[in-house]
């Protein structure tokens, strides 16, 4: 997490959303696998939205509101 964290548009990682939440990180990854986290997974790394995780921790955010999948193209996504 940057020092400027609060104008940062920037994704988090698992630490970053950890330090915010004061939980561990593990915690963390429990959360977003069980779908109560609203998170990206950018191949195998989980990232987080910073608005997103400071409307979950407010409860305004809807679980599992936002849970995307990104994986590298293959050859037969190309043709």
């Amino acid at each position: 997490m940057s020092t400027n964290a609060e104008a940062s548009s920037d994704l988090w990682d698992a630490n970053d959303v950890a330090r915010y939440l004061k939980a561990s990180r593990s915690w963390v990854y429990h959360q977003a696998e069980a779908g109560r986290l609203p998170h990206l997974r950018i191949g195998g790394l989980l990232r987080f939205d910073p608005p997103t995780v400071k409307s979950f921790a407010r409860g305004e955010a809807a679980p599992g509101a936002k849970v995307l999948t990104m994986r590298p193209r293959t050859s037969a996504d190309r043709g």
